[in-house]
């Protein structure tokens, strides 16, 4: 992180970057709305004392001074956590979240919270207490979900590290649609004590960045086992330190552009193959492989639905009109489900799993799209078909990246260029289970080369020039938030599915 590097030189201060930063969220935060709350009086406070730190040759830690957004569905100390829900639009947590608690023990100053649709629901970043976040190369369009705030920060400059998390693809989609970098790590690797289902790993934690070196710095100090997550494994503690040396041309790729038969526009289905014949001349062996690993969907709509159901469904049952259409639509599911439902997809998730096993054997990593289509219209919850194929529930057009969440491995979106609507075009990237040091080695050369061509380097917004929501991005907003909460006044009545 080049801030960083200046902190250690002196060149640069934790005082004089925070003031950079907050001159840029004057400017750019209102025509997007990534950020939420934001205590700019707290990390002031907090960047003088890292100055002296720095000054004196003794930081706290390895991010010590360094300002950070934290997705708004995690709780942090003393700052408004509202999940984008109008229950809880005056909820101040008393405690961190244990991965925001690593963070500020390393030294980030918890500057601000990125917005997210109602609950996490859903890849359109648009709730009804702060409104919608509109994308940093066009503020009518989407940025994606549900960690949309933290990558439409990232994208726009306005912090230089975020958190997500992802169920279906939410560090992932939004990384795409903004031109960022967003992981989702193995299922054991970021401890995640929140899950209302222990013992399922649909959901994970992470952290988002600009960069591969930016997101393994952040990994390094995200990684950790919670006790309340019996998922998480303990693990070296220089996992993340001592990458493998990765050769592009070593490796043996395995290309799908649909993830086994998904609906995918045409003109992102050109750009991927554009991309891939690119990629061949750099790597050793490239072929198609068979992403059909059995029925992906149901399977998704049933972990996903008992996630919610789990979460939210003795509220609804006593308030029925207590979610968006959304959230609503996910406990519905949930409830009209049976336990022979949920044995069959755990199961079927326990055959998409070894079949995926006994496809890696083959590859070393699997390159897909990221997202099936370009940012469309936020004003647009989701879209309805895709090449000509309706979607039967909100969430289908995230199924190039909720198939890849049912093995439980990692993945990775890496910016690459931009696709025929001059939007960012986001390059997934698949690897083997508990395979996330060779994914995230691997997705450092592929950022490499990227960067040496034009055609595939990470597009960036030109900040001077957004266009400007022609519908107010606060326009749906109908119960704001609640900014002279004190802490404590109100407990939390929600948990979270995601």
């Amino acid at each position: 992180m080049e801030v960083l590097a200046g902190f250690k030189a002196k060149t640069l201060t934790p005082s004089d970057y925070l003031d950079a930063c907050l001159d840029q969220i004057s400017l750019i935060n209102p025509r997007i709305n990534a950020l939420t709350t934001i205590n700019s009086s707290r990390a002031v406070t907090a960047a003088r004392e890292a100055t002296k730190r720095w000054q004196a040759g003794s930081p706290i830690g390895p991010l010590d001074g360094v300002p950070i957004g934290v997705k708004d569905l995690q709780n942090t100390r003393d700052l408004l956590t509202t999940h984008g829900s109008p229950r809880l639009r005056a909820y101040l947590p008393d405690d961190d979240l244990p991965l925001v608690a690593r963070l500020r023990r390393a030294g980030a100053i918890v500057l601000a919270k990125t917005n997210v649709p109602e609950c996490g629901a859903g890849g359109n970043t648009r709730n009804p207490v702060w409104g919608a976040t509109g994308n940093p190369f066009d503020a009518n369009l989407v940025c994606g979900g549900s960690s949309g705030g933290s990558a439409a920060a990232l994208a726009a400059n306005l912090l230089p590290l975020c958190t997500g998390s992802d169920t279906g693809g939410s560090l992932r989609l939004p990384a795409a649609f903004c031109g960022v970098v967003g992981f989702r790590p193995s299922v054991d690797v970021v401890a995640h004590p929140t899950r209302p289902l222990g013992w399922s790993g649909i959901s994970v934690l992470g952290p988002m960045t600009r960069t591969v070196d930016d997101l393994i710095l952040a990994m390094q100090l995200c990684q950790a086992a919670d006790p309340d997550d019996p998922l998480s494994v303990p693990a070296k503690a220089d996992r993340f330190t001592a990458l493998p040396d990765i050769e592009l041309g070593d490796l043996r790729v395995g290309v799908s552009e649909d993830f086994g038969g998904a609906p995918v526009d045409p003109a992102i289905r050109d750009t991927f193959r554009n991309r891939i014949e690119t990629i061949s001349r750099k790597v050793r062996n490239i072929f198609p492989v068979d992403l059909d690993l059995g029925d992906m969907d149901r399977c998704f709509d049933v972990l996903r639905a008992e996630s919610f159901t789990a979460a939210f469904g003795e509220i609804i049952k006593s308030e029925p009109d207590a979610f968006g259409d959304e959230v609503s639509e996910n406990i519905k599911l949930g409830q009209s489900m049976s336990l022979a439902d949920r044995a069959w997809a755990h199961a079927e998730q326990t055959r998409i799993l070894r079949r995926f096993n006994a496809l890696m054997r083959d590859v070393d990593v699997i390159l897909l799209p990221t997202t099936p289509v370009s940012p469309f219209p936020w004003t647009q919850r989701h879209p309805a078909e895709i090449d000509g194929q309706k979607l039967d529930i909100y969430y289908r057009w995230l199924s190039l990246t909720y198939r890849g969440s049912l093995p439980g491995g990692p993945s990775i979106t890496l910016p690459c260029g931009r696709d025929p609507f001059g939007l960012p075009f986001g390059l997934q990237v698949l690897g083997p289970v508990g395979g996330d040091a060779k994914v995230l080695a691997v997705a450092k050369a592929l950022e490499a080369a990227f960067e040496q061509d034009r055609e595939t380097a990470r597009a960036r917004p030109d900040l001077n020039a957004i266009p400007l929501s022609k519908v107010s991005l606060q326009s749906i907003v109908t119960h704001p938030p609640q900014m002279d909460a004190k802490t404590g006044a109100e407990k939390s009545t929600l948990g979270t599915a995601v």
